[in-house]
């Protein structure tokens, strides 16, 4: 378990998120399109997982914004931004704001993502919900970089995410 802060009151999540060197976990989360997507649809790309309780908040926003701008220009990355979101709020943010970059995925039918990141909050006013997180991958799903933002109303650094797939 982890302990990060929402406006500086501490929140618990599920467990850790997965070590650096370690083969990231499986899953299947919905798309847009209401598809299931699972991680060995991404092998071979490099994989940003941007990890965030809603799109619907001004911090996730800006991350997914941002992401979609920075690491979607490197060659061979793919940028996933996940979150608890039901597939039509991601379809509505992204088509709103001309995201076209990022793959939006929903862990709305199971839960069964955080559960395998170890990074849902398990108390606190936004329990249910995903801890702000990033993983980075390596082309055959090898965690090279994770971030659990320690103050959930912060962005991500995303200048260390994009620095492990650069150095990788």
């Amino acid at each position: 378990m982890a302990t990060v802060t929402l406006k500086g009151n501490n929140i618990n999540t599920s467990g850790n998120l997965p070590a650096k060197g370690t083969k990231a976990p499986d899953f299947a989360l919905t798309a847009n399109d209401l598809s299931t997507k699972k991680l060995s649809d991404f092998a071979g790309s490099k994989v940003v997982l941007n990890i965030f309780p809603s799109v619907d908040t001004g911090t996730c926003a800006t991350s997914v914004r941002e992401f979609n701008r920075e690491a979607s220009e490197l060659d061979n990355t793919k940028v996933l931004c996940v979150s608890r979101d039901l597939p039509f709020a991601n379809a509505r943010f992204c088509g709103a704001e001309g995201l076209n970059d990022v793959v939006s995925l929903s862990d709305f039918k199971t839960g069964s993502f955080g559960k395998a990141y170890g990074l849902d909050f398990i108390d606190g006013p936004l329990e249910g919900l995903h801890s702000r997180s990033v993983v980075v991958l390596d082309e055959k799903g090898t965690v090279l970089y994770t971030e659990q933002v320690a103050e959930t109303t912060e962005e991500p650094n995303y200048k260390a995410a994009l620095e492990a797939l650069l150095n990788e």
